[in-house]
């Protein structure tokens, strides 16, 4: 433990912040297993449900000794829609799971990062040139490669994955500005207890009751999804979500694994194409907004 310690001290911020990015993807990857896997047995609103309520009950179990000062905010209108956000993007998620393969899924989500882009440009007013548009553009053939409209593989819920991108941006950018101000446990805890609330409020109009190890695997999963978004509130506030967007595509490769190793998925052509497109547009758009600002003098 000393020595982990030690290694984490000697890291600089990026470093630390693509780390814990990492570690956060490696965790949403084995929750979003568990939630499909709960998905062919229960409706996606109950599993949105229980992803949401363990994750808040364990929380205010441990953090009852601070819960007072932890919920003080000096921003709770950007608090409760960063966290309509999040819930909107695990709802929509966790549905489109029950309906299409995980790496289908995961690979429409990957347009996340393209929207962030238009979100800094819209909402926080940041100079977005004809190149990055050309990016975010590519990006979304990509993604319409992969749900393929006007065909007849084409339904409805193949869009509900962008939609959670879109959500999921919304998450990102108001974060990353709550970060100036707000403890990440103050924020860590609206996200929990605002989408358990809500889920509270739909599950009982399609509860069915949960089998013993139903019960523990929902249990686990909002353990893993609370570790994994306290993580990600803290990579996002150390390091700029511009910097982290690329190692968003390791998504693909977990759970691309997860769902070869306990679905039995392997992707089709369109959907490696699309995949690809997706990544090549997100990873130019991160250059020109890293490395090509640097150089402007």
């Amino acid at each position: 433990m000393t020595n982990l310690l030690r290694f984490w001290d000697g890291l600089g911020p990026l470093a630390k912040g693509v780390l814990l990015f990492i570690i956060t993807l490696f965790l949403f990857s084995i929750m979003d297993s568990i939630a499909k896997s709960l998905t062919e047995r229960h409706h996606p609103l109950q599993v949105v449900w229980a992803r949401y309520t363990s994750q808040t009950v364990i929380a205010f179990i441990v953090l009852s000794p601070f819960l007072s000062k932890l919920l003080r905010t000096k921003h709770i209108g950007l608090q409760l829609i960063r966290s309509a956000c999040l819930f909107g993007a695990t709802i929509s998620f966790f549905t489109a799971l029950k309906f299409i393969p995980i790496s289908s899924a995961t690979a429409i989500f990957e347009i996340s990062p393209l929207f962030i882009t238009i979100a800094s440009f819209f909402i926080l007013g940041e100079k977005v040139g004809p190149r990055r548009w050309f990016g975010v553009s590519i990006g979304l053939v990509g993604a319409m490669i992969i749900i393929r409209p006007g065909s007849e593989v084409f339904s409805l819920v193949a869009l509900l994955p962008a939609f959670a991108a879109l959500c999921f941006s919304g998450y990102a950018i108001s974060t990353r500005f709550l970060g100036k101000d707000e403890s990440p446990w103050t924020s860590f805890l609206y996200t929990a207890l605002i989408g358990c609330l809500a889920s509270c409020v739909i599950a009982p109009f399609v509860w069915e009751t949960p089998s013993l190890p139903d019960a523990g695997l929902m249990t686990s999963m909002g353990i893993v999804g609370g570790i994994g978004h306290y993580l990600l509130i803290r990579a996002f506030t150390i390091t700029e979500a511009s910097f982290l967007a690329p190692f968003g595509y390791l998504t693909l490769l977990f759970n691309g694994l997860w769902g070869y190793l306990f679905f039995f998925e392997v992707p089709d052509a369109p959907t490696i194409l699309g995949a690809s497109i997706i990544v090549i547009a997100g990873v130019y758009v991160w250059y020109r907004e890293t490395f090509s600002a640097k150089q402007t003098p």
